[in-house]
């Protein structure tokens, strides 16, 4: 009886979720982001998986291979201290990408309880939330992020903190116009009607219904934190050596470009370009098929 039930369930299940995916794919497919996904796919997979393909400790120094240029043994060449640039490649690639993709999470999910806090609030409460939120963008959030990197223990756990923490006002003021556009919708007026609490409204209308802005917005606060990361770690308050970021690999290059070392500044830049260009165009060609083009 149970096998009989299951037979008849599972492919009903992989039909729905054959046809959700199909209908997304109708829905939001664009050349550009496509570009991106497969862009941004490759970085993740070169971060995470080369290292189970090129067994080569980023840590491990070669007293006598310093500032090697590209080579069959050294791929990417090695650094000043003669360790393999292109295993440093993998390891800064998953700091980085770990930190932009967890920041930019953190970022989202202050953003939104912000925005829809403001926005279901009352008049009173809403206005001294924004009233709040004028005064945080009035910071300089450079500024802001030199400050904080300067006094606080800098890993990877305060780095995903200082980033998401920095990133969500924006943001929030988005979600907040949304919300409050949405909230004299018939629908969401109708939700009321029948009892509904303010809780459920914005789960599961105003959200759902604001689902599309803030998955494209979401590819643009990874590139700007990566982009974040990557000018922290330039000015030397990013990952801390001996551990490495596609931004700190950077700074490290610049100081050593005098001597010809060209490899050192060309791939941690190539790196961070190629990622920063991925995510924006995800979210541009999301943004075209939002807007009908």
């Amino acid at each position: 009886m149970n096998s009989s039930v299951d037979t008849v369930l599972a492919p009903s299940v992989t039909a729905r979720l054959s046809g959700a995916l199909r209908r997304w794919y109708t829905q939001y497919h664009h050349p550009l982001s496509w570009t991106g996904f497969v862009i941004f796919a490759a970085l993740l997979a070169f971060s995470w998986l080369g290292p189970l393909v090129y067994h080569s400790s980023p840590f491990a120094i070669h007293a006598l291979h310093t500032l090697s240029a590209p080579s069959a043994r050294f791929p990417f060449g090695t650094d000043n201290l003669g360790r393999d640039m292109l295993a440093r490649m993998m390891a800064g690639g998953q700091a980085t990408l770990q930190v932009g993709l967890l920041g930019s999470l953190l970022a989202m999910t202050a953003g939104i309880v912000y925005g829809m806090l403001s926005a279901m609030s009352p008049g009173w409460l809403d206005k001294s939330l924004m009233r709040l939120l004028d005064a945080i963008l009035a910071m300089p959030t450079l500024v802001l992020m030199i400050f904080f990197a300067a006094i606080i223990p800098l890993d990877t756990l305060s780095l995903v903190l200082l980033l998401g923490l920095v990133s969500w006002p924006g943001l929030a003021r988005i979600v907040r116009n949304e919300a409050l556009a949405y909230r004299e919708r018939d629908y969401i007026l109708a939700a009321r009607q029948f009892g509904a609490g303010r809780f459920y409204i914005a789960r599961a209308h105003m959200l759902r219904a604001m689902l599309p802005i803030l998955i494209v917005n979401a590819t643009f606060m990874v590139a700007d934190v990566i982009l974040a990361l990557a000018g922290l770690s330039f000015l030397g308050l990013g990952i801390q050596p001996p551990r490495a970021s596609w931004g700190g690999l950077l700074n490290e290059g610049v100081q050593q470009v005098f001597l010809g070392a060209w490899w050192l500044i060309v791939y941690p830049g190539l790196a961070i370009f190629a990622a920063i260009v991925a995510m924006n165009l995800i979210g541009q060609g999301l943004l075209a098929r939002l807007e009908g083009r």
